[in-house]
C-alpha cells in the first residue's frame, strides 16, 4: 500500500512541498474555492490550524472542479486567502481531486486500495479529510462540517498526552 508522505506535491508557489515533514501530527485536507458558498470556513479552518498548531497541519488544495469556483491564478488565491482571511496554513498548486486528472493525493485520500480504510468522492468543495500522526486516514467529512466541529476536534489530541 502506497505511503501519503511519500506522495509528491507542489505549493501554491510551484515549490516542492515534503508531506513527510507532517509525520507525527495530525493533517486536514481540505480542497479548497475562493467563490463557494463555504468559502467563509477558511476563517474557521486558520483557527484551527493555530488552535492546534502543535499537533495538525492543515492543507488547502485549491480545486476548480466544482462550478469552477477557484478561477484565480496562484497569486490571486493567496492574496485572497491572506487579505480575507489571514490565512497563514499550507496552500497547494491548483489540483484535480476527482476525474481523469485526479492528483495521485486525491487518489490516495479517496480510494479504499490505497489509504487502506474507504472509497469516498470528493462532493464539493471544502470536503474534508483527516489523517493521523502516522499517516492512516481517520475518515472524510462533507463540506457542511465546520472545521471546529467535534467530529473532526476529538481526534486531534496533543501529542505528549
Amino acid at each position: 500500500m502506497p505511503n501519503l508522505f511519500d506522495i509528491k506535491i507542489k505549493s501554491l508557489y510551484n515549490e516542492s512541498m515534503n508531506l513527510s515533514a507532517c509525520k507525527g501530527k495530525y493533517v486536514l485536507f481540505v480542497n479548497v474555492a475562493s467563490e463557494c458558498g463555504f468559502t467563509p470556513q477558511y476563517k474557521a479552518l486558520q483557527q484551527l490550524s493555530t488552535t492546534y498548531r502543535e499537533q495538525l497541519v492543515v492543507i488547502g488544495t485549491p480545486c476548480n472542479q466544482f462550478g469552477k469556483q477557484e478561477p484565480g491564478t496562484a497569486s490571486e488565491i493567496s492574496v485572497f486567502c491572506e487579505r480575507n482571511y489571514g490565512v497563514t496554513f499550507l496552500i497547494t498548486e491548483k489540483i484535480d481531486v476527482k476525474g481523469t486528472n485526479q492528483h495521485p493525493l486525491y487518489a490516495w485520500l479517496t480510494k479504499k486500495d490505497l489509504n487502506g480504510v474507504s472509497n469516498s468522492s470528493v462532493k464539493w468543495n471544502f470536503q474534508k479529510y483527516l489523517i493521523n500522526p502516522e499517516g492512516k486516514l481517520i475518515d472524510y467529512y462533507y463540506s457542511v462540517t465546520k472545521p471546529s466541529s467535534k467530529k473532526i476536534t476529538k481526534h486531534i489530541k496533543t501529542i505528549d498526552s
